[in-house]
């Protein structure tokens, strides 16, 4: 066995650990602030780029995609050098991976706010951004896959399975979402509809939390545990069959996030049952990271990265348990659309993906600019504040979730609604939003004591930017005596098709259906498209980004019936690019809204909120009646519809806007009668035409 010297590059783990903490810093004070926009809505600042629905999904996307994506690429191009015994095959697309995806991050915050949106959950992004994201994707997954094919250790260790799992199955997940008709630079259409659009979105938000958000950071945790424990994985027969049977099973489970709604019972009981099957391998993984401190808790008790360990695993062990409790249908039942679900999602991110951040970036710094760590102190003060407001957080969600699902389902021994007015909810639960804010801040105020400390950490040492290394070539004896699945950790293409096939087979069964029965989305014949009003109205709801807090699908419980109407039908959403169905219920729903106010009062309604519903926290939208929709756009947002299957009538594009005048024409002069003068290009009588119209295409029994 010969040795040589090789240089790890450390120059790239430094730069996505700054990324890391800098988006950090961004993505939650916007969670801070939106927060409390749902305690006070004087917060939104009275400016249409500053609204709870404009910030939200930047929210998301910052905590998600800047400040855990660039943790994953910190802890993945550290640890994959070392596992490998190599220096990343290319420095150069490191440069272009951390770059072009910092670009890509800043042009989230530059559309987002601007009602840049596609509205899809966790997928809001736009066409070009889209298209750079998969670039950037493929130049991460060329570096890491050409740094494994010319490793010096032969065998695969389990944390690079689950790195190329995430690489492969992100790809798949983010291309097929991602199939989009563009009408302009900045705005596009979804390829799906309706119940179709609403299948693969979730078949995508389901496991963008399994595949960004679990499986790197099993992979890291993995690596890091041993490494800070100083002991061995508890299993390497369990962390087989947890890595397989987990990426199996997730790819299947996204239809649990639309039960009791139009899609297909077939699609939902799918959902539910492997759902169930997935606690199995969660917990399998959760107890082979916890098993692997054996012997080690007195380190526990002292080491602040082991704790922030403990509570990260012990965090994705109770949200994987959590998620199969929601899909069962007598649970989902009093749950979805309520609070309980971001408390629920919560215990992963602030819990399993914040701690577990912390826990590498406290363990990687101090080695990298070989130094100690500035202040142990401060990293367990930092543990013990997160770890309160976390708790903070949750705990003020599951009352303030379950409150309103028993609150919504309520009936009077005479069989009445007992709360029929849904703001008497929202009020009751507006304490449990403070103390959620509370929380939030305090997540914050601890996460900026470790950019602090972590700081003067590196202010104290320097880089190793080249960090030399002594490794043993190891001689291949060939694959006599070893099992197969030895064997396949030799060969990593062989495994990543494998892989491949394994996260493939949920998707395709549960698509090919969908997309090619077509008796799974009955035909209802007095649907009819939206008009060209109605469809500049509807791009004036997704800009405002309404559907964070108002769904639009009724389910069929007697408590949704009796508030709202008629229980949604698959074929109401046949035109719908894309699918509205939302996420969370802030609001009511909207779907049988069309015809129960006046024009009058959804005009007073979006002006000032409070002047229609006492004690709204909904934000206001004056400037809707003082910006003007973009006419120019309507012959191509008409064309894009009838490529997409919509039955617009060859040429309407030409004579479109005659009929969109036409009903505005309408809708003004009734708004004239109650005082109210506006213009018919205004976003504000598209908007209210758009609203008149929803649910009313089928008979509804409200």
């Amino acid at each position: 066995m010969s040795q040589l010297t090789i240089h790890y590059d450390n120059r790239i783990v430094r730069n996505f650990a700054i990324a890391t903490l800098v988006w950090g810093v961004v993505g939650m004070l916007v969670g801070v602030l939106i927060a409390f926009q749902l305690v006070d809505p004087a917060l939104n600042l009275g400016n249409q780029y500053t609204t709870f629905g404009r910030l939200r999904p930047l929210h998301t996307n910052a905590v998600i995609f800047a400040f855990v994506g660039n943790a994953i690429f910190m802890g993945v191009y550290y640890s994959l050098q070392r596992l490998t015994k190599s220096r990343m095959w290319s420095d150069l697309l490191g440069k272009i991976h951390f770059w072009g995806w910092q670009l890509i991050i800043v042009s989230a915050a530059l559309t987002l706010p601007f009602g840049i949106t596609t509205s899809k959950e966790y997928a809001e992004l736009e066409w070009p951004i889209d298209i750079a994201i998969a670039l950037i994707w493929v130049v991460f997954g060329i570096n890491m896959i050409m740094t494994i094919m010319k490793r010096r250790e032969k065998h695969m260790y389990v944390a690079i399975w689950f790195y190329l799992a995430t690489f492969i199955t992100v790809a798949v997940l983010h291309i097929v979402n991602s199939f989009e008709l563009p009408i302009g630079f900045m705005k596009s259409y979804s390829w799906y509809a309706g119940v179709q659009d609403a299948l693969v979105q979730w078949w995508y938000g389901h496991n963008a939390v399994a595949f960004f958000l679990t499986t790197p950071y099993l992979g890291l945790m993995y690596y890091f545990m041993p490494k800070a424990a100083n002991r061995p994985v508890y299993s390497y027969r369990l962390s087989i069959i947890h890595f397989w049977s987990l990426i199996f099973i997730y790819i299947w489970a996204g239809p649990h996030h639309l039960l009791y709604s139009s899609l297909p019972d077939w699609a939902q009981s799918l959902g539910v049952v492997f759902s169930l099957m997935l606690i199995a391998p969660s917990w399998g993984g959760m107890i082979n990271g916890l098993l692997t401190l054996r012997g080690a808790w007195d380190k526990v008790r002292e080491d602040p990265i082991l704790k922030f360990m403990v509570v990260a695993v012990t965090g994705y062990g109770m949200a994987t348990f959590e998620g199969p409790m929601h899909s069962l249908k007598s649970v989902n039942a009093l749950s979805h659309f309520t609070d309980w679900i971001p408390a629920h999602v919560h215990v992963g991110t602030l819990g399993w993906n914040g701690f577990f951040t912390f826990a590498i970036l406290y363990w990687i710094l101090p080695r990298m600019f070989n130094t100690k760590l500035y202040s142990q102190k401060l990293a367990n003060w930092h543990f013990w504040i997160g770890t309160l407001g976390m708790l903070f957080w949750v705990i003020a969600m599951y009352w303030s979730g379950i409150a309103q699902g028993l609150m919504w389902k309520q009936f009077t021994p005479e069989g009445y609604l007992q709360y029929p007015n849904f703001l008497e909810t929202v009020i009751q639960i507006i304490p449990m939003y403070a103390i959620r804010g509370l929380g939030g801040t305090l997540y914050l105020l601890g996460f900026l004591l470790m950019v602090y400390n972590l700081w003067k950490t590196m202010a104290s040492g320097k880089l190793v930017a080249n960090e030399a290394a002594v490794v043993t070539e190891r001689e291949d004896h060939g694959t006599a005596g070893q099992s197969w699945h030895r064997r396949l950790e030799g060969r990593p293409l062989a495994f990543t098709l494998w892989v491949t096939i394994a996260i493939l087979i949920g998707g395709i069964v549960e698509f090919l259906p969908a997309f090619l029965i077509k008796s799974n989305v009955p035909t209802i014949a007095s649907v009819q498209p939206y008009t060209p009003l109605e469809l500049h109205g509807r791009d004036v709801y997704i800009k405002e980004g309404c559907v964070g807090c108002h769904s639009q699908m009724v389910r069929p419980f007697r408590s949704e019936t009796e508030r709202y109407g008629e229980y949604s039908k698959a074929g109401e959403f046949v035109y719908d690019h894309p699918f509205l169905w939302g996420s969370k219920r802030t609001g009511p729903d909207l779907h049988r809204v069309g015809g129960k106010y006046p024009h009058a009062w959804h005009y007073n309604h979006m002006v000032e909120p409070t002047s229609m519903s006492p004690g709204s926290i909904m934000p206001a939208y004056p400037w809707l009646a003082e910006q003007n929709i973009d006419l120019a756009l309507t012959p191509k947002m008409v064309n894009a519809m009838r490529t997409l299957g919509v039955p617009y009538a060859a040429g309407y594009e030409d004579k479109a806007n005659t009929d969109l005048q036409a009903q505005a024409g309408k809708i003004v002069a009734d708004l004239k009668k109650d005082g109210i003068n506006v213009v018919a290009e205004s976003e504000m009588v598209a908007l209210i035409a758009y609203l008149q119209r929803l649910g009313t295409d089928i008979k509804s029994n409200k």
